[in-house]
């Protein structure tokens, strides 16, 4: 089998395991069934998600020029509380802002090596948990727009780490923690825009994923540094594939990337 196309992040259905695709224009893969075969990635040139040119990608997919113009890839994207569409105010494209903005948003506890807080829209929930490499996750708070997200976020990653440890993750070096308690313990520190949102009634979610075998000492792909790679692969997690010897592939950071994959 051989596919041909530019790198997104994959694709991610709720299951157990969870069921990952890698989606092109004109062909998906299921990469669940390729558990334990030899796959060959090899690097054929970039193709921009925005613009569409080959041209050498910066950020989350994106050439130099459109990650500093595009509106989706402002910095509230990665900083809510910089959000200002629900005061009318735009940063890049008000439209694009208040749609994206303007919709519930969920603060949530997720543990993938350690717990951490984060933010994401609700309708991203569970995905943006899978994406992260968490094994458990609940929500904390659901707000009506990204700004009050945001600065709740703030105020907890006071209390509780704001970061993912990835390489603790892809080691599969996590504990089983009760984050219930840990969520109601943060209750307290909830600002008061945002305390009328808190979530008391519900459960943690726990999320498998497929792997056969996780990786001790942690070797990162870079498709740039080696432009053809050709490995067993044995386990998917996060947004990363774990290849035999200890190789790791990060999708999500190669998005924009053109590659040509041969399944034998």
């Amino acid at each position: 089998m051989q596919y041909h196309g530019v790198l997104t992040k994959m694709q991610t259905e709720f299951n157990n395991p969870i069921q990952y695709y890698l989606v092109f224009e004109n062909d998906f893969l299921n990469v669940n069934q390729l558990l334990g075969k030899k796959i060959k990635i090899q690097f054929a040139g970039y193709q921009c998600l925005s613009c569409g040119l080959d041209k050498k990608i910066f950020r989350q997919g994106f050439c130099y020029d459109c990650f500093y113009s595009i509106p989706a890839a402002g910095d509230w994207i990665m900083k809510p509380e910089l959000s200002k569409a629900h005061l009318d105010i735009e940063d890049r494209d008000l439209d694009y802002e208040r749609r994206v903005q303007l919709q519930p948003h969920i603060v949530y506890l997720a543990n993938s090596s350690n717990v951490k807080v984060g933010v994401t829209r609700k309708s991203q929930i569970p995905t943006r948990w899978i994406d992260q490499g968490a094994h458990e996750a609940i929500e904390i708070v659901e707000v009506p727009n990204r700004y009050l997200a945001g600065i709740t976020e703030i105020a907890l990653k006071e209390h509780v780490s704001d970061k993912t440890n990835w390489r603790k993750m892809l080691q599969n070096d996590v504990l089983d923690l009760n984050l219930v308690e840990i969520r109601d313990s943060l209750k307290e520190f909830i600002p008061e825009e945002a305390k009328d949102y808190f979530i008391a009634s519900n459960t943690e979610t726990n999320i498998h994923f497929p792997v056969l075998q996780y990786p001790k000492k942690l070797k990162t792909l870079n498709l740039e540094k080696t432009p053809q790679f050709e490995g067993v692969l044995k386990g998917i997690k996060g947004q990363y594939l774990l290849f035999e010897n200890d190789v790791v592939f990060n999708v999500r950071s190669s998005e924009g990337y053109v590659v040509e994959i041969a399944v034998t």
